[in-house]
């Protein structure tokens, strides 16, 4: 686990940048600065891009991760990886014909309720394309070990350029669709930047003979499909849909309130950066031992992390909101749903990464398929009846039969499961100061209220864990800087 907690940190720090910097433009720039409506639109328009990006993508991103190490030679490596390049235009280009030809036809599918959708159809299909090889070059890097620039092009850079756009927006020297075309090219370069770079790892030496399983590769990359599809439909489908059924001014309180929750999975994406390529490895090698011990840290570590940044945010939830436009503040059950799914997704650990990278992707990505049409269908039913808190109760519902069958299933086919008695000790830790600290409150600025409230709870928090070494990893970690 040394190499993954290092460069987990080292991800983690450059994720919350990224994260503060997203913080600024959701909470303070974006609700100022522009009209909920537009902002609303914006929404719609990054969250069906990210809809069709694994689609454009072909699953290439996890076959690079998955069939990589398995290639022990430069030649079939070659190969290998001009498989990957060219395979994502096998749905790019009728994609983008099927844009060109039925544009009116899609345009009125995303607008029933909103017609100022419809007008950014091929908006949506470029940002969906840019973000698709944006993850195959990052892959493409990652498989190098090396993750850091990536997460800063996937983390920091767009959020730089809508900063740079809101404050122009701001100053009236921009108006809205320049806006928004300006964001769709900052995805471009953003996937034309990682390219640059991930080539200069490992330059591509065009090879167009087909590896000898070249097809289990296009089978399991057609299958990621249908995985990383779910991944997303099922982060990305109530915004979508709530674009179907309320006014697009809803859509934008709900990522206000939805973002806020998404803080809690930073540690999670910086940590499976390096816990996939080192999964596929395990796997690859039949290393168990090793798998079985990769599981059981990376669960108990990311649930400590994700823990207390749900509790953090629960308890300061009215003073955040104290700093936000009042329209925007009346998110405190989107907040709770959508956190606690991401804290059962934290405490699954690299589940993701065991399913995606075994012999058993094909049943999972199935289920995967069975569980994004019942998250369309708990948005279909939750929406029309509550509003905007019941896309939050629909996407914690999706994620917690998903996730409940997926930690079934590694069980079952591999006879490991996440969870240690360390697990438990957390769990009664984090519900002792989720009381303890709920029962009282500073009379303070709310700014001062957070942050005194935040320091003592982590101070608590992090002398228990030390005290009672409930986390080798963090343990270590801990006693290495404190003898400094």
């Amino acid at each position: 686990m040394g190499i993954v907690l290092k460069q987990s940190l080292n991800n983690t720090i450059v994720t919350y940048i990224g994260f503060a910097i997203g913080a600024a433009n959701t909470l303070f720039l974006y609700t100022n600065f522009m009209q909920p409506s537009n902002y609303g639109l914006i929404q719609v328009i990054l969250s069906v891009s990210a809809v069709l990006m694994p689609i454009l993508a072909f699953g290439v991103p996890n076959s690079l991760v998955k069939f990589y190490s398995s290639f022990k030679n430069e030649k079939s490596q070659d190969s290998f990886l001009t498989l990957m390049l060219v395979l994502p235009l096998v749905l790019i280009i009728p994609v983008a014909l099927i844009s060109y030809v039925a544009n009116d036809a899609i345009g009125s599918l995303l607008s029933r309720q909103n017609d100022v959708v419809k007008d950014y159809v091929w908006h949506i299909f470029l940002a969906g394309m840019a973000m698709s090889y944006f993850e195959v070059f990052y892959a493409w890097a990652r498989i190098q070990m090396k993750s850091m620039f990536g997460n800063f092009m996937k983390e920091i850079f767009c959020r730089v350029g809508q900063t740079i756009l809101l404050i122009l927006l701001w100053f009236k020297v921009i108006e809205i669709d320049f806006f928004i075309n300006a964001l769709v090219g900052f995805y471009l370069a953003r996937a034309l930047i990682m390219k640059l770079y991930s080539f200069s790892l490992r330059a591509p030496r065009l090879d167009f003979k087909l590896p000898d399983n070249w097809k289990n590769i296009v089978r399991y990359s057609a299958l990621i499909i249908l995985g990383g599809s779910t991944a997303i439909v099922l982060l990305e489908i109530d915004k979508v849909m709530l674009n179907n059924y309320l006014e697009l001014e809803n859509v934008a309180f709900y990522a206000v309130a939805g973002f806020i929750a998404s803080t809690i999975a930073v540690p999670s994406k910086a940590m499976h950066q390096i816990t996939y390529p080192l999964t596929a490895t395990y796997l690859n090698n039949k290393d168990m031992a090793a798998l079985s011990q990769l599981y059981q840290k990376s669960s108990l570590t990311l649930f400590i992390v994700s823990g207390i940044l749900f509790l953090l945010i629960l308890l300061n939830l009215n003073e955040l909101y104290e700093f936000l436009p009042e329209k925007y503040s009346g998110g405190f059950m989107i907040v709770f749903w959508v956190g606690l799914a991401k804290v059962f997704d934290a405490i699954l650990g690299n589940n993701n990464s065991i399913l995606f990278n075994s012999d058993y992707y094909t049943s999972i990505l199935l289920f995967g398929v069975l569980l994004a049409v019942l998250a369309i269908l708990f948005n279909l039913w939750l929406i029309p009846n509550f509003g905007i808190d019941g896309a939050a109760i629909a996407s914690f519902s999706a994620f917690f039969v998903y996730n409940t069958l997926k930690l079934g299933y590694v069980k079952s086919k591999f006879k490991i499961q996440p969870f240690t008695n360390e697990t438990v000790k957390v769990l009664g830790l984090l519900i002792v100061i989720g009381i303890v600290f709920s029962t009282f409150s500073f009379s303070f600025h709310p700014l001062v209220n957070i942050v005194l409230k935040s320091i003592l709870m982590i101070l608590v928090y992090v002398t228990l864990l030390y005290r009672f070494k409930i986390s080798e990893d963090v343990y270590g970690f801990m006693n290495k800087y404190l003898k400094r």
